[in-house]
């Protein structure tokens, strides 16, 4: 099994910014475990969505939604991915749950975090 901690969610203003991190332990046997890491939102009433997943070799996916104002990063050495919000909005208030496994779609990953709230006020 595959731990994912996150951290890093909180309160700001709109405009501001946050960084969240995630990182994995456990029965991480092979890289292949974890050859894809990212993160996913939701907010009440709504289907969890894709926010942004990195590979391993640094291929990233981004919903359009946080293009130019969100970044994903990940340290390989250290099992752990990071996602900097920049430039955040109301609409960016949401659980952020960081996922990982070898391999993710907009519908997720096999491996979950509990997820971190980030609420951005207006």
């Amino acid at each position: 099994q595959v731990q994912l901690v996150e951290s890093g969610g909180g309160l700001v203003q709109a405009g501001g910014s946050l960084r969240l991190s995630c990182a994995a332990s456990g029965n991480i046997f092979s890289t292949n475990v974890i050859a894809v890491m990212g993160w996913y939102r939701q907010t009440p009433g709504k289907q969890r969505e894709l926010v942004a997943t990195q590979t391993r070799g640094g291929s990233t996916v981004y919903a359009d939604s946080v293009k130019g104002r969100f970044t994903i990063s990940r340290d390989n050495a250290k099992n752990t991915v990071y996602l900097q919000l920049n430039s955040l909005k109301p609409e960016d208030t949401a659980v952020y749950y960081c996922a990982a496994g070898p391999g993710c779609s907009s519908d997720g990953c096999p491996y979950w975090g509990k997820g971190t709230l980030v609420t951005v006020s207006s």
